[in-house]
């Protein structure tokens, strides 16, 4: 009987590719660069950022076989605006696997199936008793919450909020009283370009008390983190860049 593949999850820098001449070992472990130039078939968010993250892998450590020769297929991508239930069957992307070859999942940035895709195709893995193989690397999330000094030890990552003001407001509301409640650190991210209607959404709707934290560019040469109650980033604003990740958390008082 054929011994089944491995499934990887393959992290990924968090800077989307735009620091593409910088080397990757600043970032990642040795073990992950040297696993990810080994395999031939990749599941992916997006296959020609997976493309771009091999080609700086091989300037490290070099490809086992010619990009052109390796297989990458995409994720599907549900419809937009409407639930569509039941999840779609994965098993065929596991093939590979199941025919003795090991597969990386990877995303766009980070770890795969941590508040990005992946844990639907993580499952089918486990359903066809295909054994899973975390590697290390940055979880912006984690990053975040550790450089914040808000409760690392109860925390809740609650992804977008909505974008609709009324909505948003009454989201950011419950979601302090559920911290309160708790003692619970609140995390969430934003599309880059509404970094700053979310910092002013949140200075506007939490209480004085509360603390706020803000990671922006996490591993990127001007990362910072900046934490303090909500009064004093009402005293002394700052300015959120467009075009730059950023992960909020909030600990109500």
């Amino acid at each position: 009987m054929m011994t089944p593949g491995r499934l990887f999850l393959v992290p990924n820098t968090l800077d989307f590719g735009v620091s593409a001449d910088s080397d990757l070992r600043e970032v990642l472990p040795a073990g992950v660069l040297r696993t990810a130039a080994g395999l031939s078939h990749w599941v992916a968010e997006n296959a020609k950022t997976t493309r771009a993250f091999l080609k700086r892998v091989d300037a490290v450590e070099p490809l086992a076989r010619a990009l052109q020769e390796i297989s990458i297929v995409e994720l599907p991508r549900p419809p937009k605006g409407r639930d569509t239930g039941a999840p779609p069957d994965l098993k065929p992307l596991l093939a590979p696997a199941v025919a003795g070859h090991d597969i990386g999942l990877i995303s766009e940035a980070g770890l795969p199936a941590i508040a990005d895709p992946g844990s639907d195709l993580v499952r089918a893995a486990h359903a066809l008793s295909i054994r899973v193989v975390p590697l290390s690397g940055p979880s912006s999330l984690l990053m975040a919450l550790g450089a914040s000094g808000l409760n690392g030890q109860s925390f809740a990552f609650v992804g977008y909020v909505p974008v609709d003001a009324m909505q948003r407001t009454a989201r950011l509301r419950e979601l302090e009283s559920v911290s309160r409640k708790f003692r619970q650190t609140q995390l969430m991210i934003e599309t880059p370009y509404r970094n700053a209607s979310l910092l002013a959404a949140l200075l506007a709707a939490l209480n004085p008390d509360t603390r706020l934290s803000v990671s922006c560019g996490l591993t990127l040469a001007g990362a910072w983190t900046r934490s303090d109650t909500v009064a004093r980033w009402r005293s002394q604003p700052a300015e959120l860049p467009s075009d730059v990740p950023a992960v909020f958390s909030l600990l109500a008082g």
